[in-house]
């Protein structure tokens, strides 16, 4: 019996140091890859950085600078509230991938330090419900050289923390007056836009359908499938809230032109599982002159059209 259980033991020991022998290899990079540098990385981004078992280089700040609460509960930095950015070996350098926490009065600050710096927008949403102050969740993404990566991560980072510097406190609104309730030009907005508007209660609304296939099925802007832009207030001082549907290739245009025109990006995501093509949608929110927000919408309508037609960004 006693050879028996030894013999049992020796084959429990060769099955775990199998399975340990294995993982060890899976998480090793893959041969021929190169290693990126992390001191390096970390240096760009101004921290530390740290490498995973797989060559991953990951950086992190814990948004410890507000308290935050969710559903009456205080909420730590490991429970959710900590940006991050990961690199990884690239053909031309490395991929970053990256998560970043940010308040309402963060998130136009945040998305221009990333555009400024060659980096992707590529979600912005929320991750909980009853959060006091209301907290958002913006994703970056990138190619290239790994420290310019890491030097674009600390330039939105740093637009962060200088939002917080020069108000501790999340702002409950955007700055400047609030519009209030007046003539909107229906004609004028549809000149601005090349598409016919509807009226109502003082709101005029431009829809623009597009079309697609779902599990076999075609579908078009009656079923959701639409860019749309409502404005509310009067000509000298409105307020434009809406949604833009993009395909992938258009989504870094139509963000970066909506900046450009000052329109602030309040969600960037998905409606839709299993569409062909796949679908993401941003949601925006203005505020002036209300041919003036129509023609920042043109433009980005504009860019979207090059970058469906393959001349884009």
């Amino acid at each position: 019996m006693k050879s028996v259980n030894k013999l049992i033991a020796a084959g429990a020991l060769v099955s775990v140091l199998f399975v340990a022998a294995r993982y060890s290899v899976l998480a090793e990079p893959p041969a021929g890859a190169h290693r990126l540098d992390a001191d390096a990385i970390g240096k760009a981004a101004g921290v530390k950085a740290t490498t995973a078992a797989d060559g991953v280089v990951r950086l992190a700040w814990a948004r410890t600078d507000v308290d935050v609460k969710v559903d009456d509960v205080p909420l730590k930095p490991l429970a959710g509230l900590g940006s991050w950015a990961a690199f990884t070996p690239a053909p031309h350098g490395a991929m970053v991938m990256g998560d970043t926490v940010v308040f309402q009065d963060e998130v136009s600050p945040a998305m221009d330090a990333a555009f400024a710096t060659g980096l992707e927008v590529t979600g912005l949403h929320n991750h909980f419900f009853y959060d006091e102050p209301k907290v958002y969740f913006m994703h970056i993404g990138g190619m290239g050289e790994p420290e310019k990566l890491a030097a674009g991560v600390k330039s939105v980072w740093d637009a962060i923390k200088k939002v917080r510097a020069d108000s501790p406190k999340p702002a409950s609104r955007f700055m400047g007056d609030v519009p209030k309730e007046g003539k909107i030009d229906q004609a004028a907005i549809e000149k601005a836009l090349g598409h016919k508007a509807e009226a109502q209660g003082g709101v005029v609304k431009v829809t623009i359908g597009r079309e697609g296939m779902m599990h076999g099925v075609k579908v078009a802007g009656s079923m959701g499938l639409t860019t749309w832009a409502a404005f509310s207030g009067s000509d000298e001082l409105a307020a434009v809230d809406g949604d833009f549907i993009m395909t992938a290739g258009e989504v870094q245009p139509v963000l970066h032109a909506l900046r450009k025109a000052g329109i602030h990006i309040v969600a960037l995501h998905n409606h839709m599982v299993g569409e062909e093509p796949a679908f993401y949608f941003t949601h925006f929110w203005g505020k002036g002159k209300a041919v003036e927000l129509a023609g920042g919408l043109r433009a980005a309508m504009d860019e979207q059209s090059k970058a469906a037609q393959g001349k884009g960004h």
